[in-house]
């Protein structure tokens, strides 16, 4: 090159560097506050008002023939929240509700239109056992409303089955959980019954009796109903609050066609991948009858549930005035409408045919819906991580053009942003992380729990912050000038998405149809970057942001939308996941992924600011502000009365322990706890409430049979090792013991099987604990034999609804010396009452709690034997 080109690129740089194309672009802070504000009005004016907006309710004046019409649904729920706790086995659920809900029916029968439609009820009570998780589920005479509705002459052998339940937690009114299911399915029917109109399938409407048991009655039904083996197709529906709109959250397994009809058919949409493979984790503190259905029945279906305001879910908050109609309105039209599309669809003639895979599904803020097969989502993922990476290799190589710098110079530059923004990413998820570990070491985890808006200062902002810094710093360092403000800033925006590429594939290898987020959001940037590859926008300067926010919007608008539906179904989840995990860890991971996808191609933005220390200073205000708030003000103190409590959950149990010769070696009282939440018994010290003396039972449990303490169900038998045990000394008189008699003792023909046989006059809700000393084993019993060597204490959890015949039942165990005069096994009994209150000392104790601590409480009988 001659002096003069020299001489010329030199005045050309002078030139450039005068209009500011080498130099940091000087846009005044106000302007800056102004694009952060943007965001925060765009989330609260478009995506939390579509996040809540549900129909008009519709009443008897305004609502024509063949619509749901919510306040008559409404009519029946409060009926049918006055009953009261609706526990298996108790007066409220055996008799007092299946009257009322035959009673409804009973009006529904009348005016159905004959013409069209047969109807017919029965009433199932049905027994039997299967194992669940870590246990023997058993139940005798629990009850199911069945309700079939076909078309007159129809000849169809394949019908659609609707599922909820009416019985409830001990304690709970349950109007969300699932009082408002029973209403809908009500008025689904009555609509459906009384509306000229044709359909294939006969719609059959389970009102089961005992799903909280857990999930006894639909397992009944469908091992054993006369019309289970026609069923072909479900939906599922549950309720774990009030408001907003239901959420689907499993489908299939493997039948995207039924995503189709949703898609088609749901009239207020609101669905994502994400909760399905959350909930399926099994990491949620639920269940639903979906599983039973799927697995006994090999039915296919869609599970949704009311999710929002979860907070009074299992209490005696869960009652009518907590359920809106227009939430009611917009499930109820949701369900009438699929009712109708899956009644006729052709696909349940035949649906193993249909069977291709599961689908990748979300709604887009209630506006519309997408859905499309895992596979197709498969092609999509890799597609759009491999155009990111070609695109984004095109943009550097414009890039060393205009630079006049080689293709190395510039690669080796985009390495050091990539390394740059790797460490953003990395601090966005690790410092809300860290606050989130940081407040549980000192007992203070929960304190977003009523007030939701300190999430925002301590995960948003900090996750804010660890994106910001790193390319602040960075771009402060000294450069080539021959790269200019604008490129680089390019570059960090390219390492994002570099990033996300990889992560794409990454995810996708995994096999984690949830990956579309993280697709989509890619998208969207893929999309600006061809805009300007394609215009001149790439090459001037700043100009390439116009087409990047443009897009950003979109993404911002979804991925806000998606977080604020993980935030607002987790939140309330978080004060019963029990004790073993710190549920902030788990909100700050949510909070920061979000921010990443909906801000981390616009936050390195904030480097064109003038002065963009000063957001660094805010976001370090704003996190340090919420921490003080949380600490050291009420607003960080989780719970409040009614609407926000803390979940105490207790037995007044007394124990007697009976030695093999029949000597009684124990005989005491005291209250078992299972707290359910982090804190434990933290929130309650200093109250009115004395716990003194209260101990963990962990050490008990390495040497005696579950702790040798009465755990109700397999969620206590899970988490014994966080209960907790305060001593009584006035013994605890419950209302009865249940008897145990040894029928007889037979040593059979081998010489090394010996066989009891049992009879024990149960409470409606019993565990069993068996378990063999050392060199005896079990190898026949009453019980499912697939049990048998899959746990070392084995649990048979036991209840009965309209039967209380007493349990009988027979164990075999062997031993190869064929000495049975010894100690042999250990048999816990444990009775619970539930719904009785106790003697007159428990009620006393019950009453010196805070009005923020919701007790469920029962007496409870544990005599352990020695057999």
């Amino acid at each position: 090159m001659s002096d003069t080109e020299d001489l010329i690129l030199e005045k050309s740089r002078r030139r450039k560097d005068r209009r500011g194309l080498y130099q940091k672009p000087r846009v005044r802070c106000l302007w800056g506050s102004g694009f952060l504000l943007l965001w925060i009005v765009l989330f609260l004016a478009v995506v939390v008002p579509l996040f809540h907006r549900v129909p008009r309710t519709k009443s008897l004046e305004d609502a024509s023939k063949g619509v749901f019409i919510a306040e008559r649904a409404m009519d029946n729920l409060y009926n049918l929240v006055k009953i009261g706790p609706k526990v298996v086995g108790s007066d409220n659920n055996e008799n007092k509700t299946v009257h009322f809900l035959l009673g409804e029916i009973a009006l529904i029968q009348e005016k159905v239109l004959e013409d069209y439609f047969d109807i017919e009820v029965d009433l199932q009570q049905v027994s039997g056992s299967y194992i669940h998780w870590t246990m023997v589920n058993m139940y005798q005479g629990v009850q199911n409303i069945v309700i079939k509705l076909s078309p007159k002459n129809c000849t169809s052998e394949t019908y659609l089955l609707v599922n909820s339940h009416f019985d409830s937690k001990p304690t709970s009114p349950s109007a969300g959980d699932a009082g408002q299911m029973m209403a809908i399915i009500l008025e689904v029917l009555r609509v459906m019954s009384t509306t000229k109109q044709t359909f294939t399938h006969p719609i059959v409407f389970l009102l089961n009796g005992a799903e909280e048991n857990p999930l006894q009655a639909s397992h009944g039904f469908i091992t054993q109903h006369k019309w289970a083996p026609f069923c072909k197709a479900f939906l599922n529906l549950e309720g774990c609050s009030g408001g907003g709109r239901e959420l689907l959250f499993q489908t299939g397994p493997n039948h995207p066609w039924l995503v189709d009809y949703y898609k088609m058919h749901a009239k207020h949409p609101f669905a994502t991948t994400v909760a399905e493979e959350i909930f399926q984790t099994g990491s949620m503190p639920s269940d639903t009858d979906f599983g039973i259905l799927t697995k006994y029945g090999q039915l296919i279906g869609l599970d949704m549930a009311q999710n929002i305001n979860g907070y009074t879910y299992h209490t005696k908050y869960d009652s009518y005035k907590i359920i809106p109609s227009d939430s009611v309105q917009s499930m109820g039209e949701n369900v009438l409408s699929i009712v109708r599309a899956l009644s006729n669809a052709t696909e349940l003639h035949n649906t193993e045919a249909f069977a291709k895979g599961p689908s990748v599904f979300f709604d887009v803020m209630g506006l519309f819906f997408v859905s499309y097969s895992n596979s197709s989502g498969i092609v999509l993922n890799y597609s759009v991580a491999i155009a990111a990476i070609i695109l984004i290799i095109t943009s550097l190589c414009r890039m060393a053009g205009i630079s006049q710098l080689t293709f190395h110079h510039i690669l080796g530059r985009f390495l050091l942003t990539l390394i740059t923004q790797s460490v953003a990413i990395v601090l966005a998820v690790a410092l809300p992380i860290l606050i989130a570990n940081y407040f549980d070491k000192f007992g203070l985890s929960l304190t977003y729990f009523t007030t939701r808006e300190l999430m925002f200062g301590l995960y948003v902002c900090s996750s804010l912050l660890g994106l910001l810094l790193p390319s602040y710093v960075f771009l402060k360092l000294p450069r080539n000038r021959k790269i200019s403000f604008g490129q680089q800033l390019q570059m960090i925006l390219h390492a994002h998405a570099i990033l996300l590429a990889i992560l794409v594939i990454g995810l996708t290898l995994y096999g984690l149809r949830s990956t579309y987020v993280v697709t989509w959001t890619l998208i969207f940037y893929v999309l600006a970057l061809a805009v300007n590859l394609m215009t001149s926008f790439h090459d001037r300067d700043m100009s390439w942001t116009g087409a990047l926010l443009g897009f950003q919007v979109l993404s911002f608008l979804y991925n806000s939308y998606l977080l604020y539906t993980l935030v607002r179904v987790m939140i309330a989840m978080m004060g019963r996941f029990g004790r073993s995990t710190n549920p902030d860890t788990v909100m700050a991971a949510i909070n920061a992924l979000g921010t990443v996808l909906a801000l981390g191609f616009l936050v390195p933005l904030v480097n064109i600011l003038r002065k963009p220390g000063l957001m660094v200073i805010t976001l370090l205000t704003v996190v340090g502000v919420s921490i003080w708030l949380a600490t050291c003000t009420h607003l960080g103190f989780p719970y409040r009365p009614q609407t926000n409590v803390e979940r105490v959950p207790y037995l007044h149990v007394r124990r007697t322990f009976y030695e093999y010769d029949g000597t009684v070696s124990k005989d005491d009282s005291g209250y078992l706890f299972n707290f359910q939440d982090r804190r434990g018994p933290a929130p309650l010290e200093g109250t009115s409430v004395n716990l003194t003396g209260l101990v963990g039972i962990a050490s008990q449990c390495e040497e005696h049979m579950m702790c040798d303490v009465p755990l109700y169900d397999h969620r206590w038998v899970k988490n014994r090792l966080n209960a907790m045990w305060l001593p009584r000394e006035t013994l605890i008189d419950p209302p009865l013991v249940p008897k145990v008699e040894l029928i007889s003792k037979i040593i059979l023909s081998d010489k090394i099987t010996v066989r009891f046989k049992f009879t024990i006059h149960v409470t409606d809700h019993t565990s069993l604990f068996i378990q063999p000393f050392e060199y005896v084993n079990i190898t026949n019993w009453t019980f499912p034999m697939a049990y048998i060597g899959q746990q070392t204490t084995y649990h048979v959890y036991f209840s009965h609804g309209k039967d209380n015949t007493p349990l009988s039942f027979f164990i075999e165990l062997s031993k190869s010396n064929g000495v049975f005069n010894v100690p042999l096994f250990q048999l816990g009994v444990c009775g619970h009452f539930i719904g009785n209150k106790g003697d007159e000392l428990s009620q006393e104790f019950a009453k010196t709690f805070p009005d923020y601590a919701v007790l469920i409480e029962w007496p409870t009988s544990y005599q352990r034997f020695t057999f």
